[in-house]
């Protein structure tokens, strides 16, 4: 998001935006990981792209947690949920952070790499062939986790 861009008000549950900003930033961690294992700047881009969408949702959900506090006591209740939607905004903006090591080649030390190896998830990047059987089909369809133990954590189709 730049820093001009202006955020209108859309009434969205606060539980809704907070969930949705946990589940981005658990992939932007992977998708960060990913483009610097791979060294893909297309992954480090969109890590990029959902740093800005994370940003535009905390501005989302303070206007909507400061619309729902109708007294001190809600005010107080709701100061965690701001606490944890900063926390999970850091950690976009670290996933970012790791992506424009990427973008700006300044290149993956060794040891990192190694450490990268040494995990006990590995990951790659597939692509899907026009005519393969995965094509048009949900991962909840394709049920790859329980019959081979694959954990799908991002699909790309088109530009989205």
């Amino acid at each position: 998001m730049t820093e001009f861009e202006r955020v209108k008000y859309k009434p969205i549950s606060v539980r809704e935006l907070l969930t949705e900003m946990k589940d981005i930033s658990e992939l932007m961690i992977d998708l960060a990981y990913s483009s610097a294992l791979f060294h893909s700047k297309e992954l480090a881009e969109e890590v990029l792209e959902l740093e800005s969408y994370v940003d535009k949702l905390v501005y989302l959900l303070n206007m909507n947690a400061m619309l729902a506090a109708r007294d001190a006591e809600d005010a107080e209740a709701l100061v965690s949920v701001a606490v944890v939607a900063n926390a999970a905004d850091k950690i976009s903006d670290a996933a970012a952070d790791m992506a424009a090591i990427v973008l700006k080649d300044i290149g993956v030390h060794p040891l990192i790499r190694q450490a990268f190896e040494k995990v006990e998830e590995h990951l790659t990047r597939v692509k899907v062939k026009s005519n393969s059987f995965f094509v048009d089909k949900t991962v909840g369809e394709l049920k790859l986790a329980p019959t081979i133990g694959v954990d799908v954590i991002a699909i790309r189709r088109g530009k989205k």
